[in-house]
């Protein structure tokens, strides 16, 4: 393997603020501990909640790098402590608690996925934290299964359009929620069944519409605020809303008698304070349920544009100007 040098070019959050807050830094490259390893970053994803961090709404968990970026795909060039060596050299893509935007990252073994020869480290970097997050919130707090409706606010974004290609992938009818016409189009190319343009539209009357108002099963929030009391109008009885973001508000008022009445089930996540027990869990379950499609070309995730690792700054600015459909990553 190659000696590894002892500082590596990495983005920090030199204040709370805009995207002009991060900045190129020097750091030590870091040294991987039991269970981890460490890899030379070839991509890193940009997710809505590195942007939150940045604005000082979202600090890291304890033990986590303050650095931002939480996915990355890259080479193994070091182990720690109780990972097999026939790691190293391997292309492997990981959830991190932080870290992404370096050279180097430190990564749980138990949460590295391989890449697939065939598939470039691009498309791997783009996978692990929408892949992570729709999975468990759909499918394993949402019960989603076989034939059922789901409605996916934020159709285009890299959580919306993960979730269209998984819900596609496991027989899911899928209806969107859209800020345009042009995203309501994006989406259905990339295999939404409805997609409906919340400017133009009433996305409740819609939903009753096209079920023959019969409702959903499933609702994807991740906008919250005065967006529940709506979701909740759009489930059919025994229907579940999970919650996964709150860019619309973190306080719902609801009708309890009216969830009571239809047997509505509500719940939500965050994934990255997480114990690394449940991550490795939910890891080995994606290796199992979701990796083979990944492996077999049947999933890739939907890829939007590629900034270099100097200019985080523009790729945050992209991401909040809302143009966006897929994923945004860096490259180092």
């Amino acid at each position: 393997m190659e000696k590894l040098p002892e500082l590596m070019t990495a983005i920090e959050i030199s204040t709370s603020g805009g995207p002009e807050v991060l900045i190129a830094a020097e750091r030590p490259v870091p040294s991987p501990g039991d269970g981890e390893l460490l890899l030379k970053v070839a991509f890193a994803g940009v997710n809505r909640p590195d942007v939150i961090q940045r604005k000082g709404l979202y600090p890291p968990p304890p033990g986590a790098s303050d650095l931002p970026g939480l996915e990355v795909s890259g080479v193994v060039v070091a182990v720690g402590a109780g990972v097999s060596r026939e790691l190293l050299g391997t292309r492997q893509c990981a959830l991190v608690s932080g870290g992404g935007y370096a050279e180097y990252c430190i990564a749980r073994a138990d949460v590295c996925l391989p890449v697939p020869a065939g598939m470039d480290m691009a498309q791997a970097a783009a996978l692990p934290e929408t892949l992570f997050t729709v999975w468990h919130n759909v499918f394993e707090r949402g019960y989603a299964a076989s034939g059922e409706t789901i409605l996916i606010h934020g159709g285009t974004s890299g959580i919306g359009t993960m979730a269209i290609k998984l819900g596609k992938l496991f027989d899911l009818n899928v209806i969107v929620t859209c800020g345009s016409d042009d995203k309501c189009a994006a989406a259905k190319a990339i295999g939404a069944d409805h997609a409906i343009n919340y400017n133009s539209t009433d996305f409740v009357a819609e939903v009753q519409t096209i079920t023959n108002g019969a409702g959903v099963h499933l609702v994807l929030d991740m906008v919250a605020g005065p967006y529940v009391a709506r979701n909740l109008q759009c489930l059919r009885e025994d229907g579940r809303h999970v919650t996964i973001a709150v860019q619309g508000g973190m306080i719902a008022e609801l009708n309890m008698a009216y969830i009571m009445s239809r047997r509505l089930m509500l719940t939500g996540s965050t994934l990255r304070p997480r114990t690394k027990e449940f991550k490795a869990l939910l890891a080995q379950e994606i290796s199992t349920t979701v990796w083979p499609m990944v492996c077999d070309g049947a999933l890739r995730p939907e890829m939007d544009r590629i900034f270099p690792l100097a200019d985080a700054a523009g790729a945050h600015a992209y991401m909040e100007s809302g143009t966006h459909v897929g994923k945004i990553l860096l490259e180092v």
